[in-house]
């Protein structure tokens, strides 16, 4: 450009553009915040506490090449599946980029589900399936092979022989419905093992499974008191500490062979006292974590699996004090959600 030719007006802002131009060195804007919504099956269990600190951590990663918001919101319980619709619905209308939910119901979720996929959000589905096959990937425990692991240690506890009950979790979650028929094929593999009751239900609280694990135990008793089974197999969180408490009060704790499901401070001191035997234990860090960061390739166009698994760990009293087990049983959640 010859700048003595141009009028002094024209030649400001020539030199003006020129300067821009030089100082910038080409920078490329910055990058748009993507919003990501967190749903989970509720917010009451600390499960899900776990499960927000490893979204966090992959925000926490990736904020450098790729700014993200968080927005975590759920029901409180794990039964109210006409509030988790409404929290999709609200994340739908505020036109978030994408959707990572943990179904608290397999059926009544899945068309809010297929909502946002017409709407072109990607949902990435987590910890439990929903019956729908509009969602970008499942991020999830192997249930089925979590719920074998746990069967498979109790006959072994058991030495292949006795009476075993479980108190299931709840009606329409798919998470825990797989463990339930996992745990149930294994013992069923051990002709000596008889399952004298597998079709009761604890609740989504620790105070309505401890009720249901009481009535469960009531009709398994002898005139002293002792317990007429041998083994006990819980599928979640919530039902095994609400049968430790039942088994507790009943004074029963540590004479019958338990194995659980999930870990808590509480689960892991049970455990050391030997009122646990095992536990099947997922990896909610990596699931949350695993979660975002398909969320954000699906949005960035990238090809992800239709099916991640973010791992199962069956963990014994013998074992606990590894340091593996102890990384496993206590996730750093702390360090994410300051």
């Amino acid at each position: 450009m010859n700048f003595l030719k141009l009028p002094l007006a024209a030649l400001a802002l020539a030199l003006a553009l020129a300067l821009a131009a030089c100082g910038d060195g080409g920078a490329k804007p910055a990058a748009k915040t993507l919003k990501i919504a967190v749903i989970p099956k509720g917010t009451s269990s600390p499960y899900w506490n776990i499960v927000h600190a490893g979204a966090v951590k992959a925000q926490q990663e990736l904020q450098a090449s790729q700014p993200l918001e968080i927005l975590y919101r759920g029901s409180v319980k794990e039964s109210e599946s006409a509030q988790a619709i409404a929290v999709v619905e609200e994340m739908i209308n505020q036109q978030v980029d994408a959707i990572v939910l943990a179904p608290n119901d397999a059926d009544a979720l899945a068309r809010i589900v297929d909502r946002a996929a017409s709407k072109k959000i990607p949902v990435i589905i987590i910890d439990s399936a929903v019956k729908t096959d509009s969602y970008s990937s499942f991020v999830a425990t192997d249930n089925k092979k979590g719920g074998a692991m746990g069967g498979e240690e109790l006959a072994k506890r058991l030495g292949n022989k006795g009476k075993v009950i479980m108190l299931r979790y709840q009606a329409g979650s798919a998470s825990t419905n797989e463990r339930e028929e996992g745990a149930i094929a294994a013992l069923k593999a051990h002709p000596d093992i008889q399952l004298v009751d597998t079709s009761k239900y604890g609740g989504d609280t620790d105070s309505d499974t401890q009720k249901s694990a009481e009535n469960l135990l009531a009709a398994y008793k002898n005139a002293d008191g002792s317990l007429t089974i041998d083994g006990i197999f819980c599928p979640n969180l919530t039902t095994t500490f609400g049968m430790l408490k039942a088994l507790q009060t009943t004074k029963s704790a540590g004479q019958i062979k338990f194995v659980g499901f999930d870990s808590s401070e509480a689960l892991v001191t049970a455990m050391k006292a030997g009122q646990i035997d095992a536990l099947v234990v997922q990896d909610p860090i990596n699931m949350g974590y695993l979660g975002v960061k398909t969320a954000v390739d699906v949005i960035n166009g990238k090809s992800v699996p239709r099916a991640v698994d973010t791992g199962v760990h069956l963990i014994t009293r013998e074992t606990m004090d590894s340091p593996e087990s102890r990384e496993i049983l206590d996730p750093p959640a702390s360090k994410y959600l300051k």
